[in-house]
């Protein structure tokens, strides 16, 4: 398998091996564009078009789950196995192929009950393969538990996906494809701020609280993610919105960037973290408000103040 890979991973996938990409969600802005118009034309083989808005933000947010998993190499297993969810073979939504695989990342039953849990956010309970976001966590566990962690063995890990060499192949040049595009990703300290934010859904508000796993306030919660990926924020909503880096409104947001709310610049009341979009809808998550717990919700424009990007 190695001679035959020499020149892909030689060629196309070096930059990537070697990479700690931790990216969670798509670099979309408020009004949804995805990564700027060289991803949004991104094609695999010249048949399956665009990665799609939803999907796109899927591969990185699932990515982040895997420290140093490059996205790219989770899009191009989703693009090679079914379009990202476009193609109409059997197996994609509904039933299974020929040799047993089934949903849009082409899993065999028995693989996808291995790495389906824990549920991820916005997934299927009980999780389901033809369930775009189960179907693609459950690909980055797989990929995680076979090479991928820290890059450490990227061909590896596709070859455990499927074990034919061509398939590797493919899977890689795609992905080193993907990579020359040149996308606008999210720093590290970024992306390991929506990882631990992520990890956080679930736990319950309470003012005042930083303490993972127990309870967190909305600035509670951005701080001890950016704490995560090495940086210090202050404690409040009003501290962080003044020391963060101010985005015009409308700009391009990235994963890991700060989202502020309240009635003036001088009054910030509440801030969440933007993780990407889903279907074209702009998502963050945050501790909200008493009697809530941490969670992933929507948000457009006219709702926040202002964005920041702390790294």
């Amino acid at each position: 398998m190695t001679g035959g890979l020499g020149r892909t991973v030689g060629a196309g996938v070096a930059s990537l091996a070697g990479l700690v990409v931790l990216v969670a969600g798509a670099a979309a802005g408020a009004t949804g564009g995805i990564l700027g118009a060289n991803v949004a034309n991104l094609t695999a083989g010249g048949a399956t078009g665009a990665i799609p808005t939803d999907y796109l933000a899927l591969y990185q947010r699932a990515a982040a789950t895997c420290p140093g998993l490059p996205w790219m190499v989770l899009a191009a297993i989703g693009t090679v196995e079914s379009g990202n969810g476009t193609s109409n073979l059997p197996g994609v939504h509904s039933g299974a192929n020929s040799a047993g695989a089934e949903g849009p990342l082409q899993m065999l039953g028995a693989t996808f009950a291995e790495y389906d849990l824990p549920v991820p956010p916005g997934g299927a309970n009980p999780p389901s393969p033809y369930d775009p976001v189960d179907a693609v966590y459950a690909a980055a566990r797989d990929l995680c538990a076979n090479g991928g962690q820290g890059g450490a063995d990227l061909p590896a890990a596709v070859f455990a996906y499927n074990h034919d060499p061509s398939y590797v192949a493919q899977v890689l040049d795609l992905a080193a494809e993907y990579d020359q595009v040149g996308a606008s990703a999210p720093s590290q300290a970024a992306a390991s701020a929506v990882a631990f934010a992520t990890a956080q859904v679930g736990t319950p508000y309470r003012w005042g609280a930083e303490d993972p796993g127990v309870a967190f306030d909305c600035s509670g919660l951005t701080q001890a993610a950016y704490a995560a990926g090495g940086v210090m924020l202050p404690r409040t909503a009003q501290a962080q919105y003044d020391v963060v880096r101010p985005l015009q409104p409308g700009a391009p947001l990235h994963p890991g960037d700060l989202l502020f709310f309240g009635s003036s610049t001088s009054d910030v009341t509440h801030v969440g973290i933007y993780v990407g979009d889903e279907q074209g809808i702009p998502l963050m998550i945050d501790a909200p408000h008493q009697g809530a717990d941490v969670r992933v919700e929507p948000f457009s424009w006219p709702d926040y103040l202002g964005a920041g990007r702390a790294s």
